[in-house]
């Protein structure tokens, strides 16, 4: 049918024949592994998603890495609601916006707080504050072996099962809140593997309790910026192959962040990152929820995944 006649069928009020509907997005799907086992952190389920067109084709594709896997995809299994992860994607692959990847999104566990937490901030916080982020967190840090799983186990599971674009340029991660703690933790342990992090809401603060306006929270606050921007400073990958992505809303939780963002954001620009390799976004009224990640969640992704950043 020609446009004239379409043009009339339209101005008569009548349906247009289905083929002249916008086309749904092709769909990706999904894979749950079950129970992934490791020598350094306790096993959990890994849900892995392929992108529209990987069975009927040869390609290899970027892989992308995400924490709290259980909240990315299938609101059946996200217990606060889920980002839509594919749905996003599957939109932004059709639009061209973003290179198609694969996601692997790693569950998180009953330590989730002491595997995102990064054992380099850990040990730079004086020993009063240490003990109390030991106590509210349940025991000592876990992040260097939830690192070593995701390098030197899932990583060579994912790369042998799927066909994977292997090199740092095509490996990035992503997380909210601990998550973004841990994306950016990863990358600075191993940068020879993740050549870019993506981190939503990111928590700073560390606690919040008893961190209510006011001294207590100015104190706690001046303490532990002075340990998060050391360890920054000291173990960031010299600027030029990686990037970074930090943003925060302005409600519930992350009301808390705004001075602890800034004074991070300054850490990254002494060390020579500039905007082409680091950006800071404030999303004024999102909350700290699933809700409010899947909202802005175009924005990271087309971030990690931009084609112009595509190797040759």
């Amino acid at each position: 049918m020609n446009r004239r006649a379409l043009l009339t069928l339209a101005a008569a009020g009548l349906a247009l024949p289905p083929f002249a509907r916008a086309a749904e997005p092709a769909k990706g799907r999904l894979i749950r592994l079950s129970a992934v086992p490791s020598a350094h952190v306790k096993p959990r389920d890994v849900t892995i998603w392929l992108p529209p067109g990987y069975d009927a084709s040869d390609d290899s594709y970027p892989v992308l890495y995400m924490h709290d896997g259980q909240n990315l995809f299938e609101a059946a299994t996200a217990n606060f609601g889920e980002w839509g992860v594919d749905e996003h994607l599957e939109r932004l692959i059709a639009g061209g916006q973003v290179r198609a990847p694969i996601v692997v999104g790693v569950w998180n566990t009953d330590l989730r707080l002491r595997e995102y937490i990064p054992a380099d901030l850990l040990a730079a916080l004086p020993d009063d504050m240490r003990g109390e982020v030991q106590a509210l967190y349940g025991g000592p840090a876990l992040s260097d072996g939830y690192v070593r799983f995701l390098t030197e186990e899932l990583k060579p599971l994912i790369d042998g099962r799927f066909r994977t674009r292997t090199g740092p340029a095509d490996t990035t991660i992503s997380g909210s809140s601990m998550g973004g703690l841990i994306s950016m933790y990863a990358v600075m342990k191993r940068p020879d593997v993740f050549s870019a992090a993506a981190c939503l809401s990111t928590h700073w603060p560390l606690k919040v309790q008893g961190l209510e306006a006011g001294p207590q929270l100015d104190a706690w606050r001046g303490r532990l910026v002075a340990a998060w921007t050391g360890v920054i400073e000291r173990g960031l990958p010299k600027p030029g192959a990686h990037r970074f992505y930090f943003d925060r809303g302005d409600e519930t939780l992350d009301s808390f962040y705004a001075e602890f963002q800034t004074e991070v954001n300054a850490a990254f620009r002494r060390t020579g990152y500039g905007p082409d390799r680091f950006t800071s976004l404030v999303f004024p009224g999102a909350q700290h929820n699933e809700a409010s990640w899947n909202s802005r969640l175009d924005v990271p992704l087309q971030f990690l995944l931009n084609p112009t950043h595509s190797p040759a």
